[in-house]
């Protein structure tokens, strides 16, 4: 277990000598004490990452760093298995979803390694202009220092999201895990050390909320600021950065609708139903929690939709079988249990909301179903960031799409129909930054992936991850013998 920071390539304690507990979800049992990084720690971090990125990361080549990517990815992988059990007992999520999770963020650092060889092709491409007398060039330059924030959902995907499209553009980082879930964060340090990565490209600092967080979002030496969490915490980041115009992005909340035409065949529209809002305990931003089902299809499918969800198997992450894992920590199970009791004073609650009567330690909660909240009700507006479904009824495609919209929120959506061109249509009308068709969560580590409204500002994964992370740069030439003369009379 690794217990001190991660800076300019060494282990080190706390500046203060520090530490907070790290507790399993599943049990509530301590699993280790991890340092509570502060000011001064983070001053180190940045300081390495800046001395790194001067002294050579930020001026090597795309095919350099992608040897790098590649050897980090080879290297999570021989411990894949030790990983994922990691996952599941700082985070709670069954197995086979942290199996899936460390496979995918594997993937991310080899995907993002190809896209570090193609941005050599991508350098120093001529531009045509009007004038023959200039010739242009265009470059993508590494942004500088990244500071990354990640949250506790998806503990070392998150880092790799970050991480990897910011190693690929030539910035170095410092990356701070949530402080619910760090442990597979250290470990990506570990990777690092391991391979030998050039002491303080990466640094990872374990710290308390806005102890460690605040600094690094207001740290001068800091280029870029990378945030995925809660708007409220977001709007403070971006308060941060506009003090020295920071380059950003933010990945927030949603409150995701799933819209189902009477035309879709129910047994289908159950699966994704269920997939998009209990996969990962509905700890997910992009979770489809706002159901709106058309009345002809309605009552058949939540009379199937609320048999399937009592019969999902609740339990510890490791037990074999188990489809819902607790919540991710006491705060979390309290916040989401107080929304389920004020739920119940503002709709119908079909099934679930309360603690399963067989496991009384650990934070469960079992999956809930509202049915027709009011308009301006919590749980129809706010993020829950928990399995809590409310569902609504419509009559026509224009109400479904007003009911949709009208959320501060725009992250993802989804629209389930066997009439395509009606789900093209729908899909088109959303205002969301990533819409599903015929299904609900499929992510792509080649795909855009961010919101609109206030889910958020900036795309992540794709090409577009790997922009986060560049600044584009004109060198134009003039290339006539003549003298420009602009102040010849």
């Amino acid at each position: 277990m690794r217990d001190q920071l991660y800076i300019n390539g060494q282990w080190v304690r706390p500046d203060l000598g520090g530490y907070f507990d790290v507790i399993d979800p599943g049990n509530g049992d301590l699993i280790q004490r991890v340092p509570a990084a502060t000011e001064e720690d983070i001053d180190h971090a940045v300081h390495a990452a800046r001395q790194a990125f001067t002294r050579g990361w930020g001026q090597s080549t795309g095919a350099e760093r992608a040897a790098w990517l590649e050897a980090l990815a080879d290297e999570l992988d021989r411990r894949r298995d030790a990983l994922a059990v990691l996952e599941v007992r700082d985070n709670g999520k069954p197995l086979p979803e942290a199996q899936w999770d460390i496979a995918d963020a594997i993937g991310c650092f080899r995907y993002y390694a190809e896209l570090a060889r193609e941005l050599d092709d991508r350098q120093d491409q001529p531009l045509a202009l009007p004038d023959e007398r200039f010739r242009c060039r265009i470059r993508y330059e590494p942004v500088g220092v990244a500071g990354q924030i990640i949250p506790w959902n998806y503990p070392l995907l998150m880092a790799a999201w970050k991480v990897a499209p910011a190693l690929a553009a030539g910035a170095t980082c410092v990356l701070k895990p949530s402080e619910l879930t760090p442990l597979t964060a250290l470990e990506l340090a570990g990777a690092a050390e391991r391979i030998g990565l050039p002491s303080g490209v990466l640094n990872v600092v374990t710290g308390l909320g806005s102890e460690a967080g605040a600094p690094l979002s207001q740290h001068p030496g800091v280029d870029k600021l990378a945030f995925t969490g809660s708007v409220p915490t977001g709007s403070k980041i971006m308060s941060a950065a506009a003090v020295d115009i920071k380059n950003i992005s933010l990945e927030l909340g949603g409150k995701s609708a799933f819209i189902v035409f009477d035309d879709a065949d129910v047994e289908a529209a159950v699966e994704w139903i269920m997939f998009g809002i209990f996969w990962n305990q509905g700890q997910v931003c992009s979770a489809t929690s706002r159901l709106l089902v058309q009345e002809g299809i309605a009552a058949k499918l939540l009379e199937r939709l609320v048999d399937e969800t009592r019969r999902i198997t609740i339990g510890p992450g490791l037990e074999r079988g188990v489809l819902l894992g607790p919540l991710a920590s006491a705060g979390q199970f309290q916040k989401v249990m107080g929304m389920i009791e004020q739920g119940k004073q503002e709709a119908n609650l079909l099934t679930g909301g309360k603690r399963p009567p067989h496991l009384s330690h650990g934070f469960f909660v079992e999956p809930a179903i509202f049915d027709e909240p009011g308009e301006n009700s919590r749980i129809w507006r706010e993020e829950i960031f928990g399995p809590v479904l409310c569902v609504k009824r419509f009559k026509t495609e224009a109400e479904a799409l007003k009911q949709a919209n009208d959320s501060r929120y725009g992250l993802a959506a989804a629209v389930m129909s066997n009439d395509l061109e009606r789900a093209a249509r729908v899909a088109n009308g959303l205002r969301a930054g990533i819409v599903w068709v015929n299904c609900s969560q499929p992510t792509f580590t080649q795909a855009p992936w961010g919101g609109m409204k206030q889910s958020g500002i900036g795309r992540e994964l794709g090409r577009w991850g790997l922009d986060n992370y560049l600044e584009v740069k004109q060198v134009t030439e003039y290339r006539s013998r003549e003298p420009w003369g602009w102040y010849i009379k």
